[in-house]
């Protein structure tokens, strides 16, 4: 496959690109700053603002699918929806399929479903609310987009760097929880998935993930 990857020198992004180039894809490496490297690994400087330059960088590249890894800390509404709809409406047009990695905050809360976990405080704290309302309108923006083949992957209530273990526990719209109660996976891991629902598409259009046990 050619993929191309929005947000490619950040945390999940490098793992991503570093993922897909393991496993022997054609890797489009967009980012601001391009500095990705590997078998395979094309960088591209590309700014997500820049709908004409996503859309050409996409097509020139005959990408069968594009990852959308774009965060903001502090909360950016406008920007991050405004992203996704870019790369949704390029993808419509060029056909190709779209995984947005968007955040926890638009899962449901385990227990209690009427409960976003971006409203719970036992998941998120007070500082990172609005990160989190921010992941909730981005799976909206994509529910709203009619023409666009789309998955959106919520990602555990905590990620960070890590190892690798390649496995992992898939579930759909309800965070999912450990035996010890927590909500956690690595970068790596959370790679892993995004790549193995890339080469072998789920059902789902929203679904999530945690660390085996």
């Amino acid at each position: 496959m050619t993929i191309a990857v929005l947000g490619a020198t950040g945390m999940v992004g490098g793992r991503v690109v570093a993922e897909a180039s393991r496993r022997g894809h054609r890797v489009l490496a967009l980012s601001r700053k391009p500095a990705s490297e590997g078998p395979g690994v094309t960088p591209v400087a590309v700014d997500v603002n820049d709908a004409a330059a996503v859309g050409k960088s996409l097509a020139a590249a005959t990408a069968d699918a594009v990852v959308l890894t774009v965060r903001t800390v502090p909360a950016d509404e406008e920007f991050l929806v405004a992203a996704t709809r870019t790369v949704l409406d390029a993808a419509a047009r060029l056909r190709i399929r779209v995984l947005v990695i968007g955040g926890a905050g638009a899962l449901r809360s385990p227990g209690a479903p009427d409960l976003p976990v971006a409203d719970n405080p036992v998941y998120v704290a007070a500082e990172y609310r609005a990160v989190a309302a921010v992941g909730v309108a981005q799976l909206r923006t994509c529910v709203a987009h009619s023409g666009a083949d789309w998955v959106y992957l919520s990602p555990p209530a905590l990620l960070e760097p890590g190892a690798r273990t390649g496995r992992y526990r898939r579930g759909t719209g309800t965070l999912l929880l450990g035996p010890d109660g927590e909500s956690r996976i690595s970068a790596e891991d959370l790679a892993v998935a995004v790549l193995d629902e890339l080469e072998s598409p789920g059902a789902e259009r929203h679904f999530t993930v945690t660390r085996q046990h």
